[in-house]
């Protein structure tokens, strides 16, 4: 493909994005989950304000202790904190890196999908989809440590094909430590190991276990102690969360289960993860994988155990993720864009011109839809909280000193009150 064009394509991809976000970036935070945002700002603030011990995560609900609560490992939020001692205590600055991680998420997967098809228009097509899944959109000036453990993981996966292509050892060395970094930042993403497994595992069944596959296995799969270790040790820590148990510990009736499995496949997959644009390629993207006969391919089976893999999880955790956690889903984003480029692609190859124009239309419009669907997520009158929390936030924050420690009642989420009257209690 024409050099120019590439990078004008990449290049618009960056320049709408910013230009769609322009307006929040000086925003607090607010709507949906604005829970756990508040939760991973209070934790970068606290590293800024008392302790830059990455082992130290803490949060302002210190009940009768020191305030530390460690559930995923808090690189992202240390990272962001020690741009707040160069920088000042500035939300802004929150959210400008996690708009730099989206990037990379977005140019990680134009990368995956270069080394795995050689297809430079393929690859634009899944990076501009990709920008444009409203999900995405609105979580990615948004502080979560989901943003930054999917960068890792696409990146990591990304490698893991470059390391296939090139048979260069670093590459695969480079590829286990993005995944560990992933898994550590976000547990579910250690599902992604499963990609250098599967494949490990057909080539010894096809070719015997010799020894350069025995190194190989070893620098990949080695790194997944790094998370096994913390998660492993942090754990037992986490009371009341049903996380970990998933639908083994489901008080929620079955016909409810359906009706979220329902909700997720009907309204959350096309609606916020893919678009309602982009929903015709993920449909064709299954016809010409039959069509093409791509599941004859080597790599096929890495493919349908991953997304097992992951659909596993969503399956397991159903009764946490409901009709509200969209960001809980965030594992699926490669692979629903690998289907989105995939069928786009073969259908941008037809000689018929108007199939050719409403692809052209469908990929115009992304934009268009993605901003309309998630607008009101920024609406100052649907905060997701009490509005006099933000309306009169410096009056709250003023009302006793800083270091005063405070009841804060009426909050269920233990973290919306505490951030907006910057205190501890």
């Amino acid at each position: 493909m024409n050099k120019f064009y590439r990078n004008l394509i990449l290049i618009s991809i960056v320049l709408i994005s910013i230009i769609m976000h322009f307006n929040h970036f000086s925003k607090d935070l607010i709507s949906i989950h604005v829970w756990r945002q508040a939760q991973t700002q209070s934790t970068i603030i606290n590293f800024y304000e008392e302790d830059m011990n990455i082992l130290n995560p803490r949060r302002n609900d210190r009940g009768n202790g020191d305030g530390i609560f460690r559930m995923e490992f808090p690189l992202m939020q240390w990272i962001v904190a020690c741009g707040y001692k160069v920088f000042g205590n500035h939300l802004i600055i929150t959210r400008i890196f996690m708009f730099i991680i989206g990037l990379f998420s977005i140019f990680g997967i134009y990368r995956l999908i270069i080394t795995l098809f050689q297809n430079e228009i393929m690859a634009l097509i899944a990076a501009w989809t990709f920008n444009f899944s409203p999900s995405f959109y609105y979580y990615t000036i948004n502080p979560l440590p989901d943003n930054f453990a999917l960068c890792c993981s696409i990146w990591g996966v990304a490698m893991f094909f470059y390391w296939y292509r090139q048979n260069k050892i670093y590459l695969l060395m480079i590829s286990g430590l993005l995944l560990s970094v992933g898994a550590l930042c976000k547990l579910p993403f250690i599902l992604y190991f499963s990609v250098p497994l599967t494949y490990f595992i057909i080539y010894g069944i096809k070719n015997g276990v010799k020894q350069k596959i025995i190194l190989e296995i070893i620098l990949t799969l080695s790194y997944i102690v790094f998370p096994i270790i913390w998660y492993l040790s942090v754990v037992p820590q986490w009371h009341g969360n049903g996380i970990v148990k998933g639908i083994l510990d489901n008080d929620v009736p079955f016909s409810t289960i359906l009706n979220y499995l329902q909700f997720n496949l009907f309204s959350t997959l096309p609606e916020l993860l893919l678009n309602y644009g982009s929903l015709i390629f993920f449909l064709f993207g299954f016809y010409f994988i039959i069509k093409n006969k791509a599941f004859k391919h080597y790599l096929f089976p890495l493919f349908v155990v991953w997304s097992f893999a992951i659909l596993g999880y969503f399956l397991f955790e159903i009764n946490l993720i409901a009709k509200v956690h969209d960001y809980y889903l965030f594992p699926f984003y490669p692979i629903l864009f690998i289907i989105v480029s995939y069928g786009a692609y073969y259908l941008f190859s037809y000689k018929n011109r108007i199939v050719k124009y409403f692809m052209f239309f469908l990929l115009l419009i992304l934009p268009f839809t993605t901003y309309i669907r998630m607008h009101d997520r920024w609406n100052s009158d649907s905060l997701g909280f009490n509005k006099d929390l933000l309306k009169y936030k410096n009056e709250l924050r003023n009302a006793v000193p800083k270091n005063a420690l405070c009841i804060a009642g009426n909050d269920k989420s233990n973290f919306i009150f505490f951030y907006y009257i910057d205190k501890k209690g």
